[in-house]
C-alpha cells in the first residue's frame, strides 16, 4: 500500500492557562492545507507545572489532516475526559474509543502518512497512517514498559453527510503522544502494598513495597491514585504483595473527586466491600493510604476512611502509620561502610570522614581474613564479607572478640572475576550472593545469613549474574546480567517464595525486566529509594554515564548525579538525605552531598556500602 507524506503548517490547536494568575493564551489558528508536506506532531517542549494545557475543538470546514492533527495535540491536553478530543471522532467512534486503556509514547511526536490508494478512497474518506520510534507503553494499569520498535497505526476519516465535516472513524484505542508531552502529562506515584512473606512470619510491623504507576499530573491526581490503589497492585507485584483493601473496594458512588480539608485530613469514602473490614484491617489501609498519597504530596497528614453509610470506620495520622508497616527509605543508617588499604571492613558516620574510621567489631574488622568487598544487614549487627581472592563467602556477627568461622560458601571459579560477587542483605535478614563461575554461573541465598547456601530459580535468566542487590522490602531485586557477548543490562526481578511446612523453601526470581534500556555496559548499581536505583553504565558507542532509574525502567524527575570517571562500585541509601557515594579508579572512595559536587572521603579504600 503505497503512502507518501502530507502536509502543511502545523496548527495550533492548545490552549494554555497559567493557573496561578488565571490568564488564558490562545494559540492562532492557521489553516492546514491537505497536500504538500505535513509536518510530524512534534512533542511540546517541557513547560512549568504551573501551566495548564487545553485543547481546541475542530473549526469550521476543517480539511482531514488538520482534524488528524488537532486530534492528536488534543491528546497532549489537561481535558479529564478528552471531551474536545472526542469532538474530532464521529458519535461511533467516540462510543468505542477507550482512551485510559494505554499511552503509547513516542520519541517524537507521532508522524501523519496520507494513504492516496485505498479501497475506501473517495470523497467522502479519507486515510492516515500515524508512525514513530516506540520509548514506552503505558497500560491499563498505568503500568510503565519501556518498549523499542516501529509503531504504524491507521486512522480513517468519513465527511459527515448532514454537516459536511470531517471526522475520524476509525482510530488506534488509548493515547498515544510525543516523549516530551508524556513528561509535562504525566507523573510516577509509588502506590504501596505490605510483602506477603512478612505477614506469614507474624513479624511485628509489616514491609511496605513500591508499585509505581503514572497518573495524568493535572487532572487530579490524588483521586487517580487512591483508585489505582484500591484496584490493586499491578499484575508485575501481585504475586509477591497483599493490599488490606478487602477485593472490590471502590469509592462511595457518587465521589469524583478527593481534597483534603484545612487540617491536611483526606477522608475518604469507600463503598460496602470495606464494611466488612476490622479495625486492624482499616488501620492497615489507611497506612497504605498515607504511604502512597505522601509520595504524592506532603499536605496529606491523616485519613479518614468511611464507609457505604458514611460512618467513620478509622482514623489514622501519618506518625502512626510507622507502627503498622516500615519501608526502607524511613530507616537511617547509623554508618557507613567500605574496605580499608589493610582490606579491613571498617565504618564512618555518615557525614565523617576517612580519618574517623574504625574497624568493625568483631572478626571482619581484625584483618585476620583480607576482603575485597562486604554487606552489612539492615540491623547493622551482621557482616558478610567476600575473601580477596573473590572465592570464600564469610559472615561474621558485628560483636568484639567473635571469632571467624569457615567460610559459608565457596566459587570454583578460575578467574577472580569469575567467582563471588559482593553479597547483599534482605529485610528478612537473608543474604544473598551471585557466583560468576563459568561452568556453572548460579544466584544463592542463605537464609538468615547461615545454614546451607540455597541455590535460587531464575528462570530465563540469559547470561550469568554479574552483580546483585536486594531492594530494602525483600520483594524486588536488582541484578547486573552479563550476556554471552560481554555487554551488562540491569534487570529487575521479583522474589517469589513456595514454603511448605517441614520443607526447605523454594526462592525464585521471577518477571525478569529491563530497568535501563539504554545502557548497553552497566558497571554499578544500588538502591536510591523505594522504587529507583542509581546506575553507572556506558551508553551505545558512548562514555560512562551515571543516571537515577525507576524500577519500571522510567526516568524519575530531577537531575542526574554529577559525572564521575571510573565508577567501580556505588552506595545509595534507600532514606535520600544520605549522600551518594562511589568508589572511583582514579579518586578512590567520594561522596555526593545534595546539591554539592563529590567529595573525597579517601583514597585508600573501596567497596562502600550502606546497610542491605
Amino acid at each position: 500500500m503505497g503512502a507518501d507524506r502530507v502536509g502543511g503548517v502545523r496548527r495550533p490547536v492548545r490552549a494554555v492557562v497559567y493557573a496561578a494568575c488565571g490568564v488564558v493564551l490562545l494559540a492562532g489558528c492557521a489553516s492546514m492545507p491537505d497536500r504538500g508536506d505535513l509536518r510530524d506532531v512534534e512533542s511540546t517542549p517541557r513547560q512549568d507545572s504551573q501551566l495548564r494545557v487545553f485543547a481546541m475543538p475542530p473549526r469550521e470546514d476543517a480539511p482531514p489532516a488538520e482534524i488528524v492533527q488537532g486530534f492528536l495535540e488534543a491528546l497532549t491536553s489537561d481535558d479529564p475526559q478528552y471531551a474536545t478530543a472526542r469532538q474530532y471522532l464521529t458519535g461511533d467512534a467516540s462510543g468505542g474509543w477507550r482512551p485510559e486503556r494505554s499511552t503509547t509514547v513516542l520519541a517524537g511526536g507521532p508522524d501523519i502518512q496520507v494513504d492516496r490508494v485505498t479501497e475506501r478512497d473517495s470523497t467522502d474518506n479519507y486515510a492516515f497512517t500515524l508512525t514513530g520510534s516506540k520509548v514506552a507503553r503505558v497500560d491499563g494499569e498505568q503500568s510503565y514498559t519501556p518498549m523499542g520498535g516501529h509503531y504504524s497505526q491507521p486512522v480513517h476519516l468519513t465527511r459527515d453527510k448532514k454537516s459536511g465535516q470531517w471526522r475520524i472513524d476509525v482510530l488506534p484505542q488509548g493515547v498515544v503522544m510525543g516523549q516530551s508531552d508524556f513528561q509535562r502529562n504525566y507523573m510516577s506515584v509509588n502506590k504501596y502494598y505490605f510483602a506477603s512473606n512478612t505477614w506469614a512470619d507474624a513479624a511485628p510491623s509489616a514491609t511496605a513495597v513500591a508499585d509505581p504507576v503514572f497518573v495524568r499530573r493535572r487532572v487530579d491526581a490524588m483521586t487517580q491514585v487512591v483508585r489505582s490503589l484500591l484496584s490493586g497492585p499491578t499484575k508485575w507485584l501481585e504475586p509477591s504483595v497483599s493490599s488490606s483493601f478487602p477485593a472490590g473496594t471502590a469509592l462511595r458512588r457518587g465521589v469524583t473527586s478527593l481534597t483534603p480539608d484545612d487540617q491536611n485530613r483526606l477522608t475518604v469514602p469507600l463503598n460496602e466491600k470495606a464494611s466488612v473490614a476490622g479495625r486492624e484491617k482499616c488501620r492497615e489501609m489507611a497506612t497504605q493510604l498515607l504511604f502512597t498519597l505522601q509520595n504524592l504530596t506532603p499536605t496529606v497528614d491523616a485519613v479518614t476512611i468511611q464507609g457505604a453509610d458514611g460512618g467513620n470506620l478509622c482514623s489514622f495520622e501519618s506518625g502512626r502509620a510507622e507502627t503498622v508497616a516500615t519501608r526502607g527509605s524511613v530507616k537511617r543508617p547509623d554508618y557507613l561502610y567500605f574496605v580499608d588499604d589493610k582490606q579491613r571492613l571498617v565504618r564512618i558516620s555518615d557525614t565523617g570522614t576517612a580519618s574517623g574510621a574504625e574497624p568493625v567489631p568483631g572478626a571482619l574488622g581484625e584483618g585476620v581474613q583480607k576482603l575485597q568487598s562486604a554487606a552489612v544487614s539492615w540491623d547493622e549487627r551482621t557482616a558478610a564479607g567476600v575473601g580477596s581472592d573473590g572465592r570464600s563467602l564469610f559472615v561474621s556477627s558485628l560483636v568484639a572478640g567473635g571469632a571467624l568461622d569457615a567460610p559459608a560458601l565457596r566459587s570454583h571459579g578460575r578467574a577472580e572475576d569469575d567467582r563471588l560477587t559482593a553479597p547483599s542483605w534482605d529485610a528478612r535478614g537473608d543474604l544473598w550472593v551471585a557466583d560468576r563461575d563459568p561452568a556453572r554461573p548460579r544466584l544463592w541465598v542463605l537464609e538468615q545469613g547461615g545454614g546451607e547456601p540455597l541455590e535460587v530459580k531464575v528462570p530465563g535468566l540469559k547470561g550469568r549474574v554479574d552483580a546483585v542487590r536486594v531492594a530494602a522490602d525483600g520483594v524486588r531485586i536488582a541484578l547486573v546480567v552479563k550476556a554471552d557477548n560481554n555487554s551488562k543490562s540491569l534487570l529487575i526481578g521479583r522474589i517469589e517464595r513456595d514454603e511448605k511446612a517441614g520443607e526447605r523453601p523454594v526462592v525464585s526470581v521471577l518477571g525478569l525486566r529491563s530497568a535501563a534500556p539504554e545502557l548497553e555496559d552497566v558497571t554499578a548499581m544500588s538502591w536510591a529509594g523505594d522504587s529507583r536505583l542509581v546506575v553507572a553504565g556506558r551508553e551505545q558507542g558512548g562514555v560512562q554515564t551515571m543516571r537515577y532509574v525507576q524500577v519500571d525502567g522510567s526516568t524519575p524527575e530531577g537531575p542526574p548525579p554529577a559525572a564521575l570517571t571510573g565508577v567501580q562500585s556505588i552506595a545509595a541509601a534507600e532514606d535520600d538525605r544520605l549522600p551518594l557515594v562511589a568508589s572511583s579508579s582514579e579518586d578512590g572512595i567520594v561522596r555526593l552531598p545534595s546539591g554539592a559536587q563529590w567529595q573525597k572521603v579517601t583514597k585508600d579504600g573501596m567497596a562502600p556500602v550502606y546497610p542491605g
